[in-house]
């Protein structure tokens, strides 16, 4: 469902974001891509976003090259970035509301509300200004957004920074539950621990090159941490 085959980015002053990359997630997958700042992770995710073009290599939603069939790529898409941008005089209901017409997915009142209670968002505050939400609250409406548009992929850039353990364990519950649906997920991330306890597959990243990819339940937590602190030096 995600694929990226030898994707390169190179930027006009000879840095190289992103090294040859080859990488494949299935449907029922979590792939966790963990590296520092300036990784690659986010070139990654920008990439099946169509935000930027590769150098070389492709990157491939669902067999269709994002650079090629943009368009059609991010009709099977949802994108959750670090901070969530909705309109913040506008109720998560109505940033709902919005985002499902712009994308084709107009839904009914009664619809609206149960995807957002279904993403975890408590009754008394989808009627609530946005301006008022925590972070773990306009990321429930992202989920909410997701599951309206049906999306086959979500792709995901640092989504539990900033996140108190209670939100972020209930952002990892809501992942796992989309997973289990059939969404292949890619997620950037600093967290070792969500990536080991919510991922199928971990990546480990540095200076644009993937060093190492595996299972999650091939590693226990202080094994991951090893590992990542390892090729850190």
């Amino acid at each position: 469902m995600i694929e990226a085959i030898e994707l390169t980015k190179e930027y006009k002053q000879g840095h190289i974001a992103l090294k040859g990359m080859n990488l494949k997630i299935n449907p029922q997958e979590i792939y966790c891509l963990l590296g520092s700042n300036g990784a690659g992770k986010s070139t990654t995710i920008n990439l099946f976003l169509d935000f930027i073009k590769p150098t070389s290599g492709k990157a491939l939603i669902n067999g269709k090259e994002v650079s090629v069939k943009g368009a059609e790529t991010k009709a099977d898409i949802a994108y959750i970035p670090e901070n969530l941008m909705l309109y913040p005089y506008l109720s998560g209901l109505e940033n709902l509301d919005f985002f499902c017409g712009l994308s084709g997915h107009t839904k009914n009142r009664e619809e609206l509300i149960e995807l957002l209670i279904g993403s975890g968002l408590q009754e008394k505050f989808i009627c609530e200004r946005v301006k008022n939400y925590s972070k773990g609250m306009r990321q429930k409406v992202g989920i909410a957004l997701t599951k309206a548009k049906e999306a086959k992929v979500l792709l995901l850039d640092e989504p539990t920074s900033g996140l108190d353990p209670k939100a972020s364990n209930e952002f990892s519950d809501l992942l796992v539950e989309m997973k289990e649906k059939g969404l292949a997920i890619l997620m950037a991330t600093h967290d070792l621990f969500r990536a080991r306890e919510t991922g199928t597959q971990i990546g480990i990243m540095k200076e644009g090159s993937l060093l190492q990819s595996f299972s999650a339940n091939e590693v226990s937590f202080k094994e991951l941490e090893h590992i990542y602190l390892k090729h850190m030096h």
